[in-house]
């Protein structure tokens, strides 16, 4: 298994992200988008922030081009399953460009696309960084919301510590992560 620090951390961001949704998964249409106190009104457009975020910055680590683009649509997703496919698709980019990361690697320069113009130069360790952290604190959210649905919110603060294996159930198995 590759060392960086980053890959453990797209890796337990991938793990949170595949609890959080599946039991998103569970809830009603109503509850996905009943309003709630939060940054952003209900439950589904937090998922969807958090992916169109995700969406921009591996899009300026991997060079893609899209840039600001990623945010054309406040919501692109309205179905959870499609959302949560995207959103696995958006982590397991994230692992991949993680997996190798060297040293130098994350040192490397990366343009942001801040609009009008405004051309912002980071760090690869300090976009990935900012990231994680804004995963986080959005997924802290939608935990929060979730306390007023019918689903229990889960556990989201288990790293993968092999000493927590017993409390990882299938997760590990659902995401092909098998052996791991």
């Amino acid at each position: 298994m590759p060392g960086t620090s980053f890959f453990h951390q797209a890796r337990n961001n991938a793990w949170s992200n595949h609890r959080l949704l599946t039991v998103c998964s569970r809830l009603s249409d109503a509850e996905l988008n009943a309003e709630r106190t939060s940054f952003f009104p209900t439950i589904l457009w937090t998922l969807n922030h958090i992916l169109i975020v995700d969406w921009f910055y591996i899009d300026a680590l991997v060079a893609g081009g899209r840039g600001r683009d990623c945010f054309v649509e406040e919501n692109p997703f309205s179905d959870i399953a499609a959302l949560s496919d995207a959103q696995r698709e958006s982590d397991r980019t994230l692992l991949k460009f993680c997996e190798n990361l060297s040293d130098a690697d994350a040192a490397r320069l990366v343009a942001l696309d801040r609009g009008n113009g405004q051309i912002a130069h980071e760090t690869t360790g300090a976009v990935l960084s900012h990231l994680f952290v804004h995963q986080t604190h959005h997924r802290g959210q939608v935990h929060a919301m979730l306390s007023g649905t019918s689903q229990k919110p889960p556990q989201l603060d288990e790293y993968h510590l092999d000493c927590d294996a017993e409390f990882r159930g299938t997760d590990f198995h659902d995401l092909g992560w098998d052996g791991v």
